[in-house]
């Protein structure tokens, strides 16, 4: 009997597009395994991202609305699950590797820091203050997660994730509005993912270019829905030339914008908009920049977020130089316990402090951040 895996890669072989990525062809890992006797490469991915504890944190980071109270409010996790599900649409029209998508839509927001963008800029923020030497950005971050901190099985860390979901991962930026047209870049090497991914240059596949406008899609209409229930904006408000181009609610932009992508795309080795659709949803886009990203609402949220953020750095950091004091601490109070033991159990030994903290901030939750904050500065 042969393998089902290698039934599953002979089938890649014969019915995907050839402008697809099939896992028999995938670059491998950075440490060589056995592969699996039933999963691809690509399967195995999704699974380790899947059952990874970086994954489960992201149903309590946010989205766009922070610490919502409204069960409805969309989280990270969800709109990871929503990328997942329009990239896989859009992946099987075009007959594209569709686990290859699956596993980077799944692990693309991965290393998102809590509250959202706002948690991102204040670690940027306090990075410059000290001239650690290093960014913080979370698609950086999220291959930082997936390559060295992740905890995999026993004592091991990093999920050893094949070339091509990293690329995917790492070069998923959604924040790129005026962005049509996107072909893969197929000469990228290892070499090239950090510093591709630091000026937004396109994935290695087309299975990545795919996620990354799934991306984009996903939350152009998404958040609109959850701006009406904060009572910011509806889409009653929208220009009428935008309704008339793209719909009048999240799923009629969504079936737009995926139907226009693959009637642009089929048998073409690049991901397409057709101009008058991409215009559109750039405009949308800066519509909600303007009207729910930099909001009122959402700006004095800001504040607290700030507050959080700079606060549990400049703590973590005077601590983490003082070991005996960190020591002494952390009999009392569980914050500094559980820092101390994340110092002690970090994979990179001889990483700096500053980047440590970093680490250990990054991947809280909302939910824990704040309770952290509380712990260590409430009287």
């Amino acid at each position: 009997m042969q393998l089902p895996r290698k039934l599953k890669q002979q089938r890649e072989l014969e019915h995907l597009s050839p402008f697809a990525c099939p896992s028999i062809k995938s670059r491998g890992r950075k440490k060589e395994e056995i592969d699996c006797k039933v999963r691809t490469p690509y399967e195995r991915d999704h699974g380790r991202i899947l059952y990874s504890v970086d994954f489960r944190r992201l149903r309590q980071k946010t989205q766009v609305f922070f610490n919502p109270r409204n069960d409805h409010i969309c989280t990270r996790m969800e709109h990871v699950l929503y990328v997942k599900y329009i990239a896989s649409i859009i992946g099987k029209a075009l007959n594209l590797n569709v686990d290859l998508i699956e596993a980077i839509a799944l692990g693309h927001d991965i290393g998102h820091a809590p509250f959202g963008h706002t948690g991102e800029r204040e670690l940027q923020a306090c990075l410059d203050k000290y001239q650690a030497g290093f960014t913080f950005q979370h698609e950086l971050h999220s291959l930082r997660v997936i390559d060295i901190l992740t905890h995999h099985k026993e004592n091991k860390y990093g999920l050893n994730l094949t070339f091509e979901v990293r690329d995917g991962i790492v070069s998923h930026c959604g924040e790129k509005y005026n962005e049509f047209q996107l072909a893969p870049n197929r000469t990228k090497k290892e070499e090239d993912l950090i510093p591709d991914a630091e000026i937004h240059k396109p994935p290695a596949t087309l299975e990545g270019c795919v996620v990354r406008m799934a991306d984009k899609i996903a939350y152009v209409g998404r958040d609109i829905e959850d701006a009406a229930r904060a009572g910011l904006l509806g889409f009653d408000h929208l220009p009428l030339n935008l309704k008339t181009e793209l719909g009048n609610s999240n799923s009629e932009i969504i079936n737009t914008l995926v139907f226009d992508i693959i009637e642009n795309s089929y048998d073409q080795d690049s991901i397409n908009l057709s101009h008058s659709k991409g215009q559109a949803m750039e405009e949308l886009l800066n519509n909600n920049l303007r009207q729910i990203y930099r909001s009122e609402r959402i700006q004095r949220y800001e504040f607290t977020v700030r507050n959080v953020i700079q606060g549990l750095f400049e703590i973590f950091i005077e601590y983490g130089n003082q070991r005996d004091r960190l020591e002494n601490e952390s009999k009392n109070n569980f914050v500094f316990k559980n820092f101390l033991e994340y110092l002690k159990k970090h994979p990179e030994r001889n990483s700096t402090i500053y980047r440590k903290v970093v680490d250990y901030i990054a991947g809280m939750t909302d939910h824990f951040a704040q309770e952290a904050f509380k712990q260590i500065f409430q009287v």
